[in-house]
């Protein structure tokens, strides 16, 4: 199973979107950092291509990471669709299956010449979305991880759900409230909305719901958070899954030689030197992702509740479309209204505006991966979420976290929130009598993310002994597989290879 060149090979496959392809690829950086081992990031075609144009070294050959000798490579496959043009995509009904059919013809040609070359694949690693890898994983006999990319609450959830554990919303009973073991009560819309019966997007449900299924498929669930944060419920669920909790991933400081190495899907625009022009904790930075779209009314009724606050802010207004819509557009007027107060771009580099000294709070549709990049920088929220997991993340960011303001509820809401309810959260977030206190709790969680990935921290550990364990199967295998073909003159089979390592595992 190692390679002639003896570094293990871990293939990642990333579902081809902007929230998926940053934190896989930040653990395969992480992963290759530890030394002695060859990571290989894949997904579509279309995704390499904006990789490349943003100037990321997204290259076949393997580029060196960290000092120990570890690489990493890149590998996109055809997705069915024409390159350029992401109006197939955002048709994720029609997407999804077409996406399955092409990436498995493609990973698993590219499996077998792997192994032709002598490296081949020890281990696949995908996140949500394309739970069709740990089927391929299994056809090929070969061991799978998951990077779950979104709350351990969350995970919760989608596995209760799936096993019908505790009663969930139905077309009948569509607002009762959910109950999970360690976790708060969510009222109907605080539960991921695709798991609400009346959610628009039925098609990302039977998606992501397909990873529930292949659970027992997995050696590994790899989480993205940390154990400090979701201590009890991590706890639980360690029962019931193998789960290693390895984040805050972006905040990890063995990523820090490979800034070159980026998973940023479009080029950000010039920000940071207009925040050094602005006084410490004076700018609100309000950004919606990349998914999420706000439709005409909602923008206008936005920024005029930006523009009567008096709250400078950082604007991540985006051009394009994505599978919910195009946003709207700002007012006739409003820039030249607000003036220096104000700065609007259409992406930025958000690690690093979080993590800038005049930035006091953050507007934001609640992903979560700008939930724990909030977090992991001391920055409290102002709650505006959409659809899917962000539901579930604002609940914790107010009520249980306690960094943060609600000003949505989201979609199921079925409300435009006006200008004036928007001043007056942004007032409350930034000089109410509880932003202080938010403050304090936002640099409470930073200081504890911190920890948790620093050396010998609970993140960091469980990264570690993942590697470690990764290497030892993958010695015993070769050891395995060497002696069987030894005994190959007494063997009808080679016995099944998957289930040495699961053995081994256990």
């Amino acid at each position: 199973m190692a390679s002639k060149q003896g570094l293990v090979h871990v293939f990642l496959v990333s579902f081809p979107a902007q929230g998926h392809v940053n934190p896989l690829l930040r653990l395969g950086k992480l992963i290759a950092s530890k030394g002695n081992l060859l990571v290989t990031f894949s997904s579509s075609k279309s995704i390499g291509n904006k990789m490349k144009k943003v100037g990321s070294a997204a290259s076949g050959d393997p580029i060196p990471v960290g000092n120990h000798g570890g690489m990493i490579r890149f590998e996109f496959f055809d997705d069915g669709c024409s390159e350029e043009n992401d109006d197939e995509r955002n048709d994720r009904k029609t997407y999804l299956p077409k996406l399955e059919v092409n990436g498995k013809r493609a990973l698993t040609k590219s499996f077998n010449q792997h192994a032709q070359d002598g490296r081949p694949v020890s281990c696949l690693i995908n996140n949500p979305f394309v739970p069709w890898v740990c089927d391929l994983a299994e056809e090929l006999n070969i061991p799978s991880a998951l990077l779950w990319v979104q709350s351990c609450a969350c995970f919760s959830s989608y596995y209760h759900h799936e096993n019908s554990l505790v009663p969930f919303p139905t077309e009948k009973q569509p607002d009762i409230d959910v109950q999970l073991p360690n976790m708060p009560l969510l009222k109907s819309d605080e539960i991921p909305s695709t798991l609400h019966p009346m959610t628009p997007y039925p098609f990302m449900k039977l998606s992501v719901l397909g990873q529930f299924k292949n659970l027992s498929k997995t050696s590994c669930i790899l989480m993205e958070t940390f154990q400090e944060l979701e201590g009890d419920l991590i706890n639980y669920m360690s029962q019931i899954c193998p789960i290693r909790t390895v984040g805050p991933l972006f905040k990890n400081p063995s990523l820090e030689t490979s800034s070159n190495i980026s998973g940023d899907l479009k080029k950000a625009d010039k920000c940071l030197e207009w925040l050094d022009s602005k006084p410490r904790s004076s700018v609100v930075y309000i950004s919606f992702g990349s998914m999420v779209s706000l439709n005409q009314e909602q923008v206008t009724e936005m920024a005029y509740g930006v523009l009567n606050s008096g709250v400078s802010f950082l604007w991540i207004m985006r051009m394009d479309a994505t599978f919910t819509g195009v946003s709207g557009r700002l007012p006739q007027g409003f820039l030249e209204e607000v003036g220096e107060r104000g700065k609007v771009v259409q992406w930025s580099p958000q690690a690093q505006v979080l993590s800038h000294a005049a930035v006091s709070c953050f507007v934001t549709h609640c992903g979560w991966n700008s939930t724990m990049e909030a977090l992991s920088s001391g920055v409290p929220v102002v709650t505006f979420p959409r659809w899917g997991d962000q539901v579930t993340n604002a609940k914790y960011l107010v009520d249980e976290w306690k960094v943060g303001i609600r000003m949505s509820r989201g979609e199921a809401e079925n409300r435009v929130i006006g200008r004036e309810e928007i001043e007056e959260c942004l007032k409350e977030a930034t000089i109410g009598v509880n932003a202080g206190e938010m403050r304090k709790n936002a640099l409470k969680w930073k200081k504890v993310a911190e920890e948790a990935v620093a050396k010998d921290g609970t993140s960091d550990q469980n990264i570690q002994e993942f590697i470690d364990k990764l290497r030892k199967e993958s010695v015993d295998a070769g050891r395995m597989s060497a002696e069987i073909e030894m005994k190959s003159d007494r063997c009808w089979t080679k016995p099944d290879m998957f289930q040495i390592l699961r053995s081994v595992s256990n």
